[in-house]
């Protein structure tokens, strides 16, 4: 087989047409969503390795501060049933939230519960109630929230007081 011999005009052709055929592709229909499909399945792709759940940004505003966590988000009764239960470890970045839905009075527990926990009741203009601080592992003792619950949120026992986060701050996620 004889090697083909590229001449400055030849290699000019052939870069054409290359660049035609990657303007062609990046401007198809399959590609036109390519970005947008790949954002998608990141988001989808947000879920915790232990439990499968979403993950979704929780902030506390609390004064001029904004705490970021990342949160489970515990919709399903069964998710809210187990909620930390059995875990061994979670991030300070880290919680775990549980919608209302509809808003109820929430009492939770730490039945079969590892980690000490910080129970952050928050309130239906979403503010934070109370705070039942670091719930001792195991105890099956209820502890209420002070009035009708929009949602619960948990992070590791003695960060809310570390970080400042109190009754009165505002909770977005």
């Amino acid at each position: 087989m004889k090697p083909v011999t590229r001449t400055p005009a030849r290699r000019l052709a052939l870069n054409t047409a290359l660049a035609a055929l990657v303007l062609v592709t990046g401007c198809s229909p399959g590609a036109a969503g390519a970005g947008t499909k790949a954002a998608d399945a990141a988001r989808s792709a947000a879920v915790h390795p232990v439990s499968g759940l979403e993950i979704v940004p929780v902030t506390v505003l609390s004064g001029k501060i904004r705490h970021a966590f990342r949160a489970e988000v515990a919709r399903s009764p069964q998710a809210q049933a187990r909620g930390l239960m059995f875990r061994t470890q979670m991030g300070d970045d880290e919680g775990m939230i549980f919608p209302r839905n509809p808003p109820d009075r929430a009492a939770f527990w730490m039945r079969n519960t590892v980690i000490p926990l910080d129970i952050i009741f928050i309130g239906l203009d979403g503010r934070i109630m109370n705070i039942a601080a670091n719930a001792v592992p195991y105890d099956e003792t209820p502890l209420p929230a002070a009035g009708p619950t929009l949602a619960v949120f948990e992070i590791n026992g003695g960060l809310a007081a570390r970080l400042g986060i109190k009754p009165g701050d505002k909770v977005e996620w």
